[in-house]
């Protein structure tokens, strides 16, 4: 079996110098980019400064084992696949790595295809553009030629776009090709905030300002300086606050609640809204100084629908991040399944589509993702009478436990996702990016894990 070279290369982890070298032969051979490493510390520094789109790992190593490394890659890139090799194949050792995440098993001794195999199965499926998105369509590439160029100055940017379709993924990709991409990135959702804390929250408070206020605490434009300010769905905003947002942005300085020395600021806005802003204006609940003060540069995020090159692409991405924390990095979608994504409206855009891949990790009854395993459109529970009906996983090659059964894979990736957090500090935020995983998802799991008793208020 010959594999074709792809951008990324693939990571070969192994302490017997002479299998590594075997190893890295084979691959170099089909035609793919490799890089080496004696262990699991060379391996982590490795990975630290370099793109890999595969780890192939030795399990019996010293002083860190492939296990512990799984674990580490784990909770620094959870999206990144690792297949692990090893001539103990016990029962013990192969449940252990795929809790821990693992995608496969490669048996010693194996066969140079049987390696190859792998590597064409579980390597990260897409190439990603130079600054690391996913823009296959053209109309998403001109979007984010558009969103590199105004990265260039510090211009106020304003985003529009329906809801999903990843206003803030476009709104962190300026801050990171901007010169200001070493400063935080603070994001604020201006409809999540109660009006009453919002003031308080976005400036500032003294000690003492209001009632609770028991020491001073600086706002999220402090918070941003030297860096970037979204402010989500900023059509929320009440009136009464706009106008002191609308002299901020003028003066460039905030004053914190309670207090009456002002703070120069030096900082980037960018701004979001899936409501039409002109008509908010027209309708008296957007002030038009303001909408004037923040549609400097519009930039319109068109809908999933209007991306259509973008759609299976995507889909392939998320299938693979969901599929390895669940500890299925094999599965791939079948040609029906993405014929019907295609033909889908996608009124939820891409937030729509991830859900959806989520879906088909849990559901999909083998390695290819088929078109019941989509639930396109689900606008009700999955039925129990009918999901009963439904096959479980079947396993894989030599490992039997890579496709787990739907109950056993909601448990590995909730006890992954309690760990994590755990790890975290409780930290919602620290969390959802070790995990690879959007703050708003993590949020909905959590609250779906505390009704069912396996968190604590």
């Amino acid at each position: 079996m010959e594999a074709t070279r792809r951008g990324l290369p693939i990571l070969v982890v192994e302490d017997d110098a002479a299998l590594r070298e075997a190893v890295c032969d084979t691959l170099e051979l089909a035609g793919q980019s490799v890089l080496a490493a004696g262990g699991g510390d060379e391996a982590l520094q490795m990975l630290a400064g370099n793109e890999v789109s595969l780890v192939v790992s030795d399990v019996r190593m010293l002083p860190m084992d492939g296990i512990t490394l799984l674990k580490e890659i784990r909770s620094r890139l959870p999206q990144l696949p690792v297949v692990l090799m090893t001539a103990f194949a016990d029962v013990d050792r192969a449940v252990e790595a795929m809790r821990a995440g693992a995608c496969d098993f490669l048996l010693k001794p194996f066969e140079p295809q049987a390696l190859l195999a792998h590597v064409l199965r579980y390597r990260l499926p897409e190439k990603l553009d130079e600054q690391g998105m996913i823009a296959v369509d053209a109309v998403t590439r001109n979007l984010f030629a558009l969103a590199r160029r105004v990265a260039q100055t510090d211009t106020t940017v304003l985003l529009s776009g329906e809801s999903g379709v990843g206003k803030e993924v476009v709104a962190r990709h300026i801050h990171q090709c901007s010169a200001r991409c070493a400063g935080p990135f603070v994001a604020i959702n201006c409809a999540a905030i109660p009006d009453t804390l919002l003031e308080a929250t976005l400036f500032g408070h003294e000690k003492g300002a209001f009632s609770g206020a028991q020491s001073a605490q600086a706002g999220k434009f402090e918070q941003a300086q030297n860096g970037t300010l979204l402010l989500d769905e900023i059509t929320e905003m009440p009136l009464a606050l706009q106008a002191k947002l609308l002299r901020v942005l003028q003066e460039r300085e905030v004053e914190r609640v309670g207090g009456k020395k002002p703070i120069a600021l030096d900082i980037r806005i960018i701004a979001t809204s899936n409501r039409d802003i002109a008509d908010a204006v027209a309708n008296g609940l957007f002030r038009e100084d303001l909408f004037y003060r923040l549609n400097v540069f519009p930039l319109l995020i068109p809908a999933l629908r209007q991306r259509a090159g973008d759609i299976v692409p995507l889909a392939r991405h998320f299938l693979a991040s969901h599929g390895t924390r669940a500890g299925r990095a094999g599965l791939r979608l079948g040609s029906a399944a993405e014929e019907a994504l295609l033909h889908h409206s996608w009124p939820g855009n891409v937030r729509e589509l991830e859900n959806v891949m989520q879906r088909a990790v849990i559901l999909a009854a083998a390695e290819v993702v088929e078109v019941d395993a989509l639930l396109l459109g689900a606008q009700r529970p999955v039925d129990p009478a009918v999901s009963a009906a439904v096959p479980e996983p079947a396993s894989a090659g030599a490992v039997p436990f890579a496709n787990r059964q739907t109950a056993e894979l909601r448990d590995v990736e909730r006890q992954h996702i309690l760990d994590t957090l755990a790890a975290a500090g409780g930290s919602r935020k620290l969390a959802g990016q070790r995990l690879g995983m959007p703050e708003r998802t993590l949020r909905h799991k959590l609250r779906q894990y505390r009704e069912e008793g396996f968190l604590k208020p």
